[in-house]
């Protein structure tokens, strides 16, 4: 299902694509940018994660660099039955996540600081193990793909509104440039949203049940939403298209309307967690065996509710 759907995607941002293209250039250019749409597929398959990374100044760590993040991913990811991932940090004071990579086999989880320094352990844990869930549900490509998809649509569309005005040139003519300035990315963003919704959801479900414990997820979202319309992301300002990919929309703008968001309400996803949680405030199971606990850790707080590191 999650290949079908990365399928319908791109057959829909690649239809896209031409349309913008035909607009500027007719039959040739529909044709030039369904080559071009080609090109794009194969070059985010196996760049996508590399060129996101990049863009927000992500930087490696390891045991040595970063034991207690990296000692926690690899709980959590032994916990989901998933290959160690590698794990990314970025200097951004906004407390924030994402995941990405083309498979398990090749997947990068990148957390702020911000997010280190703002969260307890625990809390730390729910967002890891929702990226993980990610990971495990194959959605990190999907992401990749759509946000450099997204980005190269928007491109296109002012390239167009630059060299398509002049109807002598069988371009759309200025009206018709403007609106395609809009509306092309406009589309775009629908197509993002097609399917980020109900994946947030299943990632939030797969997280909780990951870690254990529901709620810590829980007081991480009420936390980083809280943080997110008041820390500012200027890498992600930058580049709209790539707001999808975290756990909270990092954009700072509160005009968009909540049709046009690119996640589900915060407070929704809250809700569901605590159904999920009960009256005991534990996930019913988790896909594997606790890890032995590690000590302590920067976050400090642990809870003293049972669980792999309480």
């Amino acid at each position: 299902m999650n290949y079908f759907r990365t399928a319908i995607l791109l057959a829909g941002l690649t239809g896209l694509f031409m349309g913008v293209g035909y607009l500027i250039g007719g039959a040739s250019g529909a044709m030039i940018a369904l080559v071009v749409a080609g090109a794009t597929n194969i070059f985010a398959y196996w760049n996508s994660d590399r060129m996101v990374l990049s863009m927000y100044g992500a930087h490696e760590v390891d045991a040595a660099t970063a034991p207690d993040l990296h000692r926690l991913v690899a709980e959590l990811a032994a916990r989901a039955g998933l290959p160690m991932p590698r794990v990314f940090l970025m200097d951004n004071p906004q407390p924030n996540a994402f995941a990405t990579g083309r498979n398990p086999e090749n997947a990068a989880v990148a957390v702020t600081t911000g997010l280190m320094q703002s969260l307890r352990r625990e809390e730390l844990a729910g967002v890891i193990a929702h990226e993980l869930a990610h990971i495990k549900h194959h959605d990190t490509l999907l992401m990749t793909i759509t946000a450099t998809f997204a980005g190269a649509i928007s491109m296109l569309a002012q390239f167009g509104m630059f060299f398509g005005g002049n109807r002598d040139n069988n371009g759309p003519g200025l009206i018709g440039s403007l609106a395609m300035m809009i509306l092309a990315p406009l589309g775009a963003m629908l197509v993002q949203m097609a399917i980020s919704r109900t994946r947030e959801y299943a990632a939030d479900e797969m997280g909780a049940r990951i870690c254990g414990q529901p709620m810590w997820l829980a007081s991480a979202l009420a936390k980083i939403d809280n943080a997110a319309h008041q820390v500012p992301n200027m890498e992600a300002e930058r580049a709209p298209a790539t707001a999808h990919m975290f756990i909270i929309n990092p954009l700072s703008g509160r005009g968009m309307d909540n049709l046009f968001a690119t996640h589900p309400s915060t407070e929704n996803r809250i809700a569901a967690l605590q159904r999920l949680a009960g009256p005991s405030g534990s996930a019913a199971s988790g896909p594997g065996p606790a890890p032995n606990s590690g000590s302590g850790g920067p976050w400090g707080g642990q809870s003293r509710s049972r669980g792999p590191w309480g």
